[in-house]
């Protein structure tokens, strides 16, 4: 198979549901451009932002990519390419962008509020609190990986620590100048966007390497790197949205933009025969031992068809900056088909390899590492040097982890603040004291600078101090991340069928996604509890736990939305007998 006719192909389908499948989905929901948007009633100056389209589908973009559409591919191109590729169309189209611009469209006629809102509205504060666990335990997960690829980037290739940290900067002088000098955005980026490029160059004289600095092993280094990232993340939670958080993630997304730009004009210049299996069977010995194509593969690829950690992004951040609601579909449903764009390009970047080298690389290597090396190959037919398109590459990943890790410590730190403000809500005499302030318990966690201090530390301890589960960070996150999107699906489908729309478009993608992420996390569950009891509990108590957790918290809300699904059902039955007694 040839690697650009696969990429075409996946191009051309992608662009036929964005014109017709996503504005069946709109007239479905009832977009409507005329409706203001939370943005706009909400404004605040500090997360609620209405932002041009553009710098929202760079900021939305940018935050869902991270890495997941990138390491996801690698790991599962084990499986084969045929494989991958079908999961990641049909999975983006009919089943990730629907996700992706449901949620953001249920977010945004709940002004705003994250979907563990909407969650309320039909399965009561009780489900809330269940939904925003699972949100808070899913999003410290995607901290503590995508975290922890940032650190390894880091420590390999020292220039792309100098040039992230730098590109920090430059997007708050960008917001300075767009916000607080009313500079347009168009006329910032003529200069900021070539700066940001230029940041590479510097990078590369300047490496920030601190095994040489400090006279540290790689993995100190990695570990100093932890800290110094999570001390960023912190700040970067309790700063307004407009100073880092959106220029940030606006700037960095030109760089996805070029990498995918030199990794597609590679692809089609070099025409690249695919050498690993097309399918590798239903069971397969892969570069970590032996994996089973249900339900790995699906869970596996991750946010390159379906990610739930998309729908907090939609309903965290997105949702609060969004101008018009027109440009649901482009933000929401576009967003998603550019991702599994990257995940086809990250495919076809390891599948040159024979299967035997994709496992052994698999086995010392990270999956950036082997998809900035393809890449590489591909830019070298376009005169660039290979060791300055790798590093390119690394810096691009890099820079949208880190716009992920940012963005996912903010919506921790809501899903922390809105756990609290509801448990006080649901106390017994919440309705006595419904004129008075919090609790001082509650006003104390809830916190900005508590709330966000208390979920970094979880995550940093998950990295530094237990080493064993950080082996199993992606696996963990990708069916946490899973489940989560089915869980999301659920609540779309329980407000479609009460609000008398069609619930189909999400009902059935519900059913599979559930399928697949609760087979995964009861499968983790099951072989860590077998490494605890023969290795001890530092083996796999903790990731054992963690899936059970996860498990009972999803057991939980299917049965919640059993009995809502049963009050609905009773409740039209009633209207159907009182209009046949009229009649």
């Amino acid at each position: 198979m040839n690697g650009a006719l696969l990429l075409l192909l996946g191009c051309v389908c992608f662009l036929f549901a964005y014109f017709g499948y996503s504005r069946f989905v709109a007239k479905v929901l009832g977009v409507d451009s005329a409706h203001k948007t939370p943005a706009h009633t909400m404004r605040d100056g500090v997360d609620y932002v209405p932002a041009h389209p553009a710098v929202l589908f760079g900021h939305h973009f940018a935050t869902i990519a991270g890495a997941g559409p990138i390491i996801g591919p690698v790991l599962a191109a084990q499986f084969g390419w045929l494989s991958v590729t079908c999961w990641v169309i049909l999975g983006c189209i009919f089943i990730g962008a629907v996700h992706d611009m449901v949620t953001l469209f249920l977010s945004v006629r709940h002004q705003g509020k994250s979907i563990g809102t909407v969650i309320e509205s039909v399965l009561g504060r009780p489900g809330k609190m269940i939904f925003l666990l699972f949100c808070l335990s899913a999003l410290i997960l995607v901290m503590a990986e995508f975290t922890r690829q940032i650190a390894s980037a880091f420590v390999a290739d020292p220039s792309v620590a100098t040039a992230s940290l730098l590109s920090i900067a430059e997007a708050m002088l960008f917001s300075l100048c767009v916000y607080r000098l009313n500079i347009k955005v168009a006329w910032a980026s003529l200069f900021f966007v070539p700066l940001l490029f230029l940041l590479v160059w510097v990078g590369v004289l300047f490496p920030l390497d601190l095994v040489k600095l400090l006279n540290v092993t790689d993995g100190q280094a990695r570990s100093i790197w932890i800290i110094v990232l999570m001390v960023y993340c912190f700040l970067a939670s309790t700063m307004p949205v407009w100073l880092l958080l959106q220029p940030r993630d606006y700037l960095n997304s030109y760089l996805l933009y070029a990498m995918l730009t030199l990794g597609i004009t590679g692809v089609f210049v070099v025409m690249p025969h695919l050498q690993i299996n097309a399918f590798s069977g239903l069971t397969v010995e892969g570069a970590k031992g032996t994996m089973k194509l249900f339900p790995l593969l699906f869970v596996t690829v991750a946010c390159g068809a379906c990610s739930g950690f998309h729908a907090l992004v939609a309903s965290g951040t997105t949702s609060k900056q969004l101008d018009n609601e027109r440009h649901i579909r482009l933000v929401g449903y576009g967003g998603m088909l550019l991702e599994g764009v990257v995940a086809l390009l990250a495919l076809i970047a390891v599948a040159c390899l024979t299967q035997a080298d994709l496992l052994a690389n698999l086995k010392t290597k990270e999956p950036v590492e082997l998809f900035a090396s393809g890449l590489a190959g591909f830019c070298a037919s376009l005169g660039i040097p290979a060791a300055t398109a790798k590093s390119f590459m690394l810096l691009s990943v890099a820079a949208f982890l880190m716009t992920s890790v940012d963005s996912c410590t903010r919506l921790a730190r809501f899903t922390w603040q809105e756990l609290f403000l509801t448990a006080q809500q649901t106390a017994p005499d919440a309705a006595e004291n419904a004129s008075e302030k919090p609790s001082a318990a509650v006003r104390c966690f809830s916190n900005m600078y508590v709330a966000t201090a208390i979920v970094v530390g979880i995550a940093v301890f998950l990295l530094v101090g237990c080493p064993k589960m950080a082996k199993d960070l992606w696996t963990m996150f990708a069916s946490a991340n899973q489940m989560l999107a089915a869980l999301t699906l659920l609540t779309a489908t329980l407000w479609l069928l009460k609000n008398r729309l069609n619930f189909w478009i999400v009902l059935l993608p519900m059913f599979f996604m559930l399928v697949t992420s609760g087979t995964a996390v009861f499968s983790m569950f099951l072989t860590n509890v077998n490494r605890w009891m023969k290795h001890g509990f530092a083996e796999g108590g903790i990731t054992a736990i963690s899936a059970a957790v996860l498990f009972l918290l999803c057991i939980t809300l299917l049965v919640l939305g059993g009995v809502c699904l049963r009050r609905i059902i009773k409740h039209r039955i009633n209207e159907a007998i009182k209009r046949m007694a009229k009649e």
